[in-house]
């Protein structure tokens, strides 16, 4: 990992520094990786780890499109995708959006695909929170500061 790489994880995991990822960098991702295809993100986001991924899922309340960058892990060809809103009490708008509505749209990698959303739990969510974890280690920061349990959704490809 590069200094600015690093720079950037250490800056993510404080608090000021996940408040500005999660309002402002988000913002900036969602339509770079829109107008790009995903090819391009502003560096201050998900990219930096190499693994953005764009969900359009349904809004829970409106049913209108919604479109968000996250950083997934990758997990055979499923991906997981962590509801940790930067450390934030409450839970990220997405995850309910999936938990309402679990068919969603995902461009990884420069290709769009279709999935289905769960939760996992037991000993599958222990495991994919571990990866999640080596994958970003700023989630265990999240996890140690806020009083629920940080939600681990996977995006089961569609046939």
């Amino acid at each position: 990992m590069s200094l600015y790489d690093r720079v950037v994880e250490r800056v993510a995991r404080t608090r000021a520094g996940s408040w500005f990822f999660v309002r402002v960098a988000t913002q900036i991702d969602r339509r770079l990786m829109r107008w790009t295809g995903g090819r391009v993100s502003s560096g201050l986001g998900s990219r930096f780890h190499g693994n953005s991924v764009l969900v359009v899922m349904r809004g829970a309340k409106t049913g209108l499109e919604r479109r968000i960058p996250l950083l997934a892990t990758p997990d055979g060809d499923r991906l997981v995708v962590i509801a940790s809103y930067g450390g934030n009490p409450l839970h990220p708008a997405w995850y309910g959006n999936l938990k309402k509505t679990p068919r969603c749209r995902a461009l990884f990698h420069g290709e769009w695909r279709d999935y289905e959303a769960y939760e996992a739990e037991g000993e599958e969510r222990a495991r994919l929170w571990e990866v999640a974890v080596h994958n970003y280690g700023g989630y265990a920061d999240y996890q140690a500061r806020v009083g629920r349990r940080i939600p681990v959704m996977v995006l089961g490809p569609l046939a």
